[in-house]
């Protein structure tokens, strides 16, 4: 019988079971000592096993199915439950473990919260995937279509238009640039998520880093008419971290910084103490931009999201790269810090770990 028949059923067969050997064993030994105590006759004896036999059974089978009963009736629902993807809180309805079958229930329990997270964690990998192909599909059809309506003006004559044609290419060359970064950004940001990119954490100078990153991209900001600073903080600064993933970090911040910022602005770099641990140090990259409303601050690292869509797309923007900020800052067992306000710039900052040796 399954536990919904038992639920169900009046009579409970496992107690029926156990009653019947008890009894029976309780018969025995009762009859076998009135048999030798009293010397009683046959049908004597027979009329008392019987009562013996009936009154031990009725006081087994209640003792037995109050102790089973309910507890297995609360199994069957946990299981039932289960079966219906309905996890509700039993661990105020549990008691002290008393035998195996408080043990099963408790173990029950487990089981069902351990399905709950799991089916939790597949249904926001699911959510994940359907969002994630959705935004891709979305930030692919933009260019995509844009080098379709060049491609299809050009093949329609506008070819051979010399005030057009050198302007068209260009255009669907940015969009196909655009694709490129894309498609870069969005091999990265998979390779993160799935643990497929490993940081090689290393010693390496700090300062180092700050400088090769803002080289590669001082001829940028001169375009943007941004100035890149440098805050001056001791060379022999070491941290633990893989070398290129921290200049990617760098890379990231800064171009945010320019992209979102005004002409004759500013980006700076630079490090502080981190006043919750001594063996950590805070990287941070300070803007003098258009800022970040306080409702979005929590959603920036996420994928495709932007805060001006428009200024982003035009600069050629994927909206992955804070992802891949943050990202890469977890992958490193680090944290990332936002500071921003609208009109006012932004400060991203993140922690990193000092090496052992400081050379002085």
């Amino acid at each position: 019988m399954s536990l919904k028949d038992f639920s169900k059923n009046r009579f409970s067969p496992f107690s029926i079971r156990t009653a019947a050997l008890a009894a029976v064993f309780i018969t025995l030994l009762a009859a076998g000592l009135l048999w030798i105590s009293l010397e009683a006759e046959w049908p004597q004896l027979v009329l008392l096993a019987v009562a013996i036999f009936m009154i031990s059974f009725l006081v087994v089978y209640t003792v037995t199915d109050r102790l089973h009963r309910e507890r297995l009736k609360h199994l069957n629902k946990i299981v039932k439950n289960m079966s219906r993807k309905k996890f509700d809180d039993y661990d105020s309805d549990l008691n002290e473990s008393r035998d195996e079958l408080d043990i099963l229930l408790h173990r029950t329990v487990k089981a069902s919260d351990s399905v709950n997270k799991e089916l939790s964690r597949l249904n926001k990998i699911e959510n994940y995937r359907k969002e994630f192909i959705g935004d891709i599909s979305h930030e692919l059809k933009t260019p995509i279509f844009a080098i379709q309506g060049f491609i299809e003006t050009l093949l329609n004559g506008a070819v051979h238009d010399e005030n057009v044609n050198e302007l068209f290419l260009k255009k669907a060359m940015r969009n196909v640039n655009r694709l490129i970064f894309l498609t870069n950004d969005l091999m990265e940001i998979s390779r993160l998520e799935t643990g497929e990119m490993k940081s090689n954490i290393k010693d390496l100078y700090l300062r180092d880093v700050i400088l090769d990153v803002v080289e590669s991209l001082q001829y940028k900001a001169q375009k943007e008419d941004i100035e890149i600073l440098v805050k001056d903080f001791d060379k022999n600064i070491q941290v633990k971290a893989d070398r290129n993933q921290i200049k990617q970090i760098l890379t990231n911040l800064i171009e945010n910084g320019m992209k979102y910022n005004k002409p004759g602005g500013f980006v700076e770099i630079g490090i502080t103490d981190y006043k919750k641990s001594k063996v950590k140090l805070l990287l941070y990259v300070k803007d003098s931009g258009i800022g970040i409303e306080k409702k979005d601050i929590s959603r920036v690292t996420e994928r495709f999201f932007r805060v001006d869509k428009s200024r982003s797309r035009d600069k050629g923007g994927t909206g992955l790269g804070l992802a891949i900020v943050k990202h890469i800052v977890e992958a490193h067992g680090e944290k990332l810090f936002i500071e921003s306000q609208p009109e006012a710039g932004s400060t991203f900052s993140l922690t990193l770990t000092r090496s052992n040796t400081v050379l002085v």
